[in-house]
């Protein structure tokens, strides 16, 4: 008879040796699953992409001013952090975005501050005529430290469920229609589209003008159809948004700047960790620096443009009447907006 020869105590027989090691690979493989599926869940919640709203084309200063921040902050997250851009009013207005971006439903915007004063009135004192002198002074205030705190309390003051960030520029703004303005009398019972604020409607009319109010994206038609006679804005958005074409004379009054502010949404930033938090802010602060410089660029190039496809374009603009009149009730606007408004004046006009 044959006899099973018996392993010594302790010693596995080949079948149980390798039934052992199919054992450990399969729980190796397992383990190495886990790790990596709870690694990529991990990337995965680390990753975050953030709605981004403003009311121009993407070939506006609006528009520049979303890929600096793009490009800034992808830079400092190493890529985890980044935004989708919502250009052309497509999640609505400007007074309609700043209300989403309060309650939560979108994570950043960028808007006039002339429209922002529908959250807080103070912020027309940025829209008062004639208070930023020329384009490298708006540069200089835009991206001045003491201003944009002043300006971030402003807000704080009034506005719930967001905070601004930073902030930019669309250029100066100038008048266009169909007859050319040379002077303050030519101004006269011109029914003129502007932005809703208190320091639009009190100046305007100070002009002889009828003050008009619409969202932007309503602008076109009324010139087309006569409910406005003139529009006012900066001179790339006059180009790129084919203004020229209902109203093809543009004067260069340079009444206003065109002023923009950056705001995030309070649900989104108290979502992000302390270094998150800085990398969104130091974004936000190279829009400041360096989205204005680039905005006025741009109104170089549209004003070139336009000329050269015929536009017929007012340079010999008597501005000192429109400043006669304008000058006088720059400090009673600010007053009457309140205390904030008064301070941002006050830094605005001491920036050298």
């Amino acid at each position: 008879m044959a006899h099973t020869a018996i392993p010594p105590q302790g010693v596995m027989n080949p079948g149980e040796v390798s039934m052992s090691v199919m054992r450990l690979s399969t729980l190796s493989a397992l383990l190495i699953g886990v790790t990596l599926a709870t690694a990529s869940t991990s990337a995965l919640a680390q990753n975050r992409t953030f709605s981004f709203a403003y009311d121009q084309p993407k070939s506006s200063g609006y528009g520049v001013g979303a890929t600096i921040f793009n490009n800034k902050l992808k830079e400092l997250s190493k890529g985890t952090l980044s935004i989708n851009e919502y250009p052309s009013a497509q999640l609505g207005t400007e007074a309609q975005t700043l209300q989403k971006v309060q309650t939560g439903d979108i994570d950043f915007v960028l808007l006039s501050t002339a429209n922002a004063s529908t959250a807080q009135p103070e912020s027309g004192v940025f829209s008062i005529h004639f208070i930023f002198r020329d384009e490298s002074h708006a540069i200089k205030v835009l991206g001045d430290p003491a201003v944009i705190a002043a300006m971030k309390e402003l807000y704080a003051a009034k506005m719930k469920g967001a905070h601004m960030l930073g902030l930019g520029s669309q250029g100066l703004r100038d008048m266009y229609g169909k007859k050319p303005i040379q002077k303050v009398s030519d101004l006269k019972g011109v029914k003129m589209r502007v932005q809703a604020t208190v320091t639009e409607d009190v100046t305007f009319p100070a002009y002889g003008a009828q003050v008009v109010h619409m969202p932007f994206g309503e602008v076109y038609t009324a010139l087309q159809t006569g409910v406005a006679d003139m529009g006012e804005n900066g001179i790339n958005n006059y180009l790129i948004n084919k203004h020229y074409e209902v109203a093809p004379v543009l004067s260069i009054t340079e009444h206003e700047a065109n002023n923009a502010a950056l705001f995030v949404s309070d649900k989104v930033w108290s979502s992000l960790n302390d270094e998150q938090k800085k990398w969104v802010q130091a974004a936000a602060d190279e829009v400041s620096r360096n989205e204005p410089t680039a905005a006025f660029k741009l109104e170089h190039e549209a004003l070139a443009k336009l000329e050269k496809i015929g536009v017929k374009v007012v340079k010999d603009v008597d501005k000192k009447g429109f400043q006669d009149i304008s000058r006088p009730i720059q400090d009673k606007l600010a007053k009457d907006l309140g205390p904030h408004a008064v301070k941002v004046l006050d830094l605005v006009r001491n920036v050298k």
